[in-house]
């Protein structure tokens, strides 16, 4: 019997109060906050989709694990459970254990990177263009021009344009490049699928140059749904051989399991270069902790590895993209625009065509997160000119390609009620949308602004 609702494959056992806040106390939690939602406290939110990463609800299983947790310095059985999930899975024999995704960005991308090289990407998240930027490199995004429309239907808009690659590989020279990362799903590009036929061409390419080819897979079982759900040939391959398919392509990955580990604290570099491995063994040992914990405790390790074999359960994979799915198709029948396909982890709302009347130098994103929490309690985050604008010699802002804003939503973390909550604050946000004013900016740092930059209202004249 086929059912057209799709219900939560798991029972709920352990549950945390939410606080339900009133409209004054957000408008005063806001004000002083900055209007920044990263400066929220917890207790102050009562939906939080800011993030995907490190969020989610552990299983029994999971939890049952951790007490397994050898907390030896070095040689823990813990770790050896975790090299041998992650061996299985990436097929790569080097494999190094961060406490999260950014510490493996910045050994690998401290060792390849430097001045005077240059990465390129379908789209550089905010923490990896943040850590080749560091080391004195240059991130260059190479996406199809399909990305660039969010109204516009694609199966896989997460693509990366091969043709333009290989046109600026010739230019800058192999030797100066880096490395090529293809990040799956492309988060920043609107957390849309990259194909197994793309993923292909970019791995021939780059054998061809003699350059490195890096998966960012923090996602990679949700890619791995979409190529099974959209691509000929692979209907009847597991998720999990699609994405052990999709990582021999590369010389290596990265990934902050986080994410598709289902765990709130982790993540690790597998390599299959011996010498690259050993240059970023040496980072590893100075900054993260002994090659046998990486920064993770025992029972981190422990959890990883069982989240890494539960986030490929069909059940689990079909309930958690169809709720993505089901917050996207509700919110734009009130005419909210969203990123087209819905992605994997969230649904990306186009700021720029809901505030129209709201210039991109008066960052129409960070208005409408702010009126989401104001409305109700909501926090999410700008994907847009304040997270990837930049300002030219004259101060002038450069804008980001797309002005979105990310509605992340924690693995195994909220029902369908929550989700309809959601789309109820947006119905509100949709009928009171002229009357949102823009934002600016009183506070900066130079990296990653949009965690902690300051914000106004710009007030009609």
């Amino acid at each position: 019997m086929l059912h057209r609702v799709i219900i939560e494959p798991f029972k709920i056992k352990s549950v945390e109060p939410i606080y339900m806040s009133t409209d004054e106390e957000r408008s005063r939690f806001l004000r002083e906050s900055h209007y920044n939602p990263f400066l929220l406290r917890s207790e102050q939110v009562a939906i939080d989709l800011l993030t995907d990463s490190g969020t989610s609800a552990m299983s029994t299983r999971q939890w049952g694990a951790m007490m397994q947790g050898d907390e030896a310095y070095a040689g823990a059985a813990s770790w050896e459970r975790l090299e041998r999930a992650v061996q299985d899975l990436t097929g790569f024999p080097h494999i190094l254990p961060t406490h999260q995704g950014r510490a493996a960005e910045r050994i690998l991308y401290g060792v390849l990177g430097g001045k005077g090289k240059v990465f390129f990407s379908n789209t550089h998240f905010d923490t990896t263009r943040a850590n080749i930027e560091f080391s004195g490199a240059e991130a260059v995004d190479c996406p199809i021009e399909e990305a660039h429309h969010p109204s516009f239907l694609h199966p896989f808009k997460g693509n990366l344009d091969v043709g333009r690659l290989d046109r600026l590989i010739r230019e800058r020279k192999p030797d100066s490049v880096g490395a090529v990362i293809l990040t799956v799903t492309n988060n920043t590009g609107g957390g849309q699928p990259v194909s197994m036929e793309n993923a292909r061409a970019v791995s021939v390419l780059c054998r061809e140059h003699g350059v490195p080819f890096i998966l960012d897979a923090c996602r990679i079982a949700e890619n791995a749904f979409f190529i099974h759900l959209r691509e000929p040939g692979y209907e009847h391959v597991s998720y999990r051989d699609i994405a052990k398919e999709m990582l021999a392509l590369a010389d290596g990955c990265i990934m902050s399991a986080k994410k598709d580990g289902l765990v709130n604290m982790g993540g690790f570099l597998a390599l299959r270069d011996q010498s690259l491995a050993e240059a970023c063994t040496n980072l590893l040992i100075i900054t993260e902790g002994f090659t046998t914990y990486g920064g993770l405790a025992g029972r981190d390790m422990e959890a990883i590895a069982v989240g890494l074999e539960e986030v490929f359960a069909p059940d689990y994979l079909r309930y958690r993209i169809r709720s993505i799915e089901y917050l996207g198709e509700n919110i734009q029948k009130f005419g909210v625009p969203i990123m087209l396909p819905v992605g994997g982890h969230a649904v990306y709302v186009d700021a720029h065509a809901l505030y129209a009347h709201i210039p991109v130098d008066q960052y129409p994103g960070q208005s409408l997160v702010c009126e989401l929490y104001l409305k109700g309690g909501i926090r999410c985050v700008e994907v847009g000119s304040v997270m990837f604008g930049k300002y030219d010699s004259g101060g002038k802002l450069v804008p980001a390609p797309m002005e979105l804003v990310r509605l992340a939503v924690p693995r195994r973390v909220y029902t369908q009620s929550h989700i309809d909550y959601v789309v109820e604050v947006f119905r509100e946000i949709e009928r009171t949308k002229d009357g949102v004013h823009g934002m600016r900016i009183t506070k900066e740092p130079k990296f990653l602004r949009h965690f902690t930059a300051h914000f106004e209202p710009v007030r009609a004249a």
